[in-house]
């Protein structure tokens, strides 16, 4: 049976002739919690087979919900049950154990270049968020099918309707609660078929006082993934 702390220093041997600072090695799920609290560092390498009573797989959920911090697993197990576990916890790579330093390099690269750019996706999300909730009008993020994805805090003050239970409901939610007319939720509706169409409407808040809006209305289109196949 291989001494797992062997290859534990084994590994900080490698990663810190690639030029990396390891902060600490952990032997349990538990300590590696510990640690990563503790640290705080760039990017954990984590062992799904662990000591103790918290697996590698466990205590990167742990470490993913609480810190944010990339995980990339080292594994001699690649079964679908375990992958399938893994993939759950939002890994950004994977090394199967044995590997050569170039492959433990080439994962702490990418992992570190990935997470550096979902950071800035996300904080240009948060901006773009905030940017829909302080403003003075009642903006509805809708999908394809009309579901409202999204609904900024002046659609909540009109409705008098929960924005948080909004979500995932038709837009014709608004029509049976009686804001909007059957007419001008059919004319919403056909926006769905322009880039770019501007008309006023009739709204009736949830006090009963009638309001006219300009309605404003772009098409929102996400790129798709591109996959590439050996």
């Amino acid at each position: 049976m291989e001494d797992e702390s062997i290859v534990a220093m084994d590994i900080k041997h490698r990663a810190e002739g690639l030029g990396y600072r390891v902060v600490g090695m952990a032997a349990s799920g538990e300590e590696a919690i510990k640690l990563a609290r503790e640290e705080k560092p760039d990017l954990i390498l984590m062992d799904i087979v662990l000591k103790g009573e918290m697996d590698g797989i466990e205590a990167a959920e742990v470490i993913r919900e609480e810190m944010n911090i990339p995980v990339v697993y080292l594994t001699a197990y690649s079964d679908e049950k375990t992958l399938s576990r893994a993939k759950l916890t939002g890994p950004f790579g994977y090394i199967i154990k044995p590997f050569e330093d170039r492959e433990l390099h080439s994962a702490i690269e990418v992992a570190l270049y990935k997470h550096r750019m979902d950071s800035k996706l996300r904080e240009s999300e948060e901006r773009y968020r905030a940017l829909l909730e302080t403003s003075p009008d009642p903006i509805i993020l809708l999908d394809s099918d009309s579901r409202i994805l999204f609904a900024n805090r002046n659609v909540e003050e009109l409705t008098g309707l929960d924005r948080k239970k909004l979500r995932g409901k038709k837009l014709s939610i608004l029509e049976r609660k009686g804001f909007l007319s059957r007419e001008v939720l059919e004319k919403i509706l056909n926006l769905m078929n322009h880039e770019h169409k501007t008309f006023e409407i009739e709204f009736v808040d949830v006090r009963g006082k009638k309001h006219h809006f300009e309605i404003h209305s772009t098409t929102l289109r996400q790129q798709p993934r591109r996959t590439s196949s050996r």
